[in-house]
């Protein structure tokens, strides 16, 4: 037997618990659809090493371009990234092979006493190292008639959490997802909800990428892709993308999809004429990050039952962006750092 269909796949990773963690079940998943073994291969990216705030050093790619020159090199067979850290700009020689099903895309407050966001005190220090998220915050605890501090962090989860326990900070902000998937989320106070803090794009998801030349794989990989969560995050990434802003801007987008519904084709009015479509709600949001001025607008379309077409998705987000630019939005994004 060919050994290249019997070796154990190289699945690159980053080195963190919560990266070891989503790669682990990933990988346990591909095991299954390829009867292959996989092992983890721990590779250390610029976003791992560097002590300067995400929104310094630009955000974009920090985690994923050590990832990708591994692939690149042959040194893996495929990488999982948390997608809302990928550049919204797919390289031809790289393949988005899968996007699993999502994990809950909120994010999750961890407060001292079990205190929700409303009860906290005036002036309470929240930590987040997301401008999108101290945007957001601010605007809230604006609405609320009080003040929060957003003091930049960095670190693990474990760290982030410990400011809280510790008592450094009144509370933190993470993904829910990631406390989801450490075995983290009970210690959540309050899970926000996007109609006042939406998430960032592509958050919760994952993305299981190759390189294009091994097609065979990427078609095994093709299996663990779920095409309403590949529709909603194309959608959330494509207005990320025509704003022209990064991973590090405050910027926030949720799509969601509607069960499955029937509209009339304009061909005719018989049952025949009819097509099954999909409902794609897109919410976007720009912000100061002192939460003083906030662009907020959303747009419905319908998504055909295709699971390979992204079509309308992707015009859905440039749609919406054109929108959130005719508004202001480029002008409340200029003061992030690149």
């Amino acid at each position: 037997m060919n050994d290249s269909t019997t070796r154990a796949l190289r699945l690159g990773t980053r080195r963190s618990k919560l990266a070891m963690a989503q790669s682990g079940q990933v990988a346990e998943a591909v095991r299954a659809v390829t009867g292959r073994p996989v092992e983890l291969v721990e590779i250390t990216t610029y976003g791992d090493t560097s002590r300067e705030h995400l929104a310094q050093i630009g955000g974009t790619g920090v985690f994923v371009s050590a990832l990708r020159d591994a692939l690149l090199a042959g040194e893996i067979d495929f990488a999982v990234h948390s997608l809302k850290d990928l550049p919204t700009a797919q390289p031809d020689e790289l393949t988005l092979a899968a996007i699993p099903v999502r994990e809950d895309p909120r994010d999750a407050l961890i407060a001292r006493d079990g205190l929700t966001f409303e009860q906290l005190p005036d002036g309470a220090r929240v930590g987040t190292g997301s401008p999108r998220r101290m945007a957001q915050l601010n605007a809230w605890a604006r609405s609320l008639g009080r003040s929060v501090e957003a003091v930049p962090i960095r670190g693990n989860i474990d760290t982030r959490i410990g400011f809280v326990e510790k008592g450094e900070l009144d509370a933190v902000v993470l993904a829910a997802a990631g406390l989801t998937r450490i075995g983290r989320i009970d210690e959540a106070t309050q899970l926000l909800s996007p109609d006042v803090v939406l998430p960032a794009p592509g958050q919760g998801a994952l993305a299981i990428e190759c390189a294009a030349v091994n097609a065979a794989l990427a078609a095994q990989l093709a299996e663990l892709d779920d095409p309403d969560t590949r529709a909603a995050v194309t959608a959330e990434r494509s207005l990320l993308a025509a704003l022209e802003a990064g991973c590090s801007a405050p910027v926030g987008a949720l799509a969601d999809l509607s069960p499955s519904a029937r509209l009339r084709s304009s061909g005719g009015g018989s049952t025949a004429d009819e097509q099954a479509v999909t409902e794609l709600h897109l919410r976007g949001v720009v912000g100061t990050t002192d939460g003083s001025t906030l662009v907020q607008l959303s747009t419905t379309g319908h998504v055909p039952a295709t699971p390979d077409d992204v079509s309308v998705p992707l015009k859905l987000g440039r749609e919406l962006a054109a929108e959130m630019l005719a508004k202001g939005a480029a002008g409340l994004m200029g003061e992030r750092a690149l």
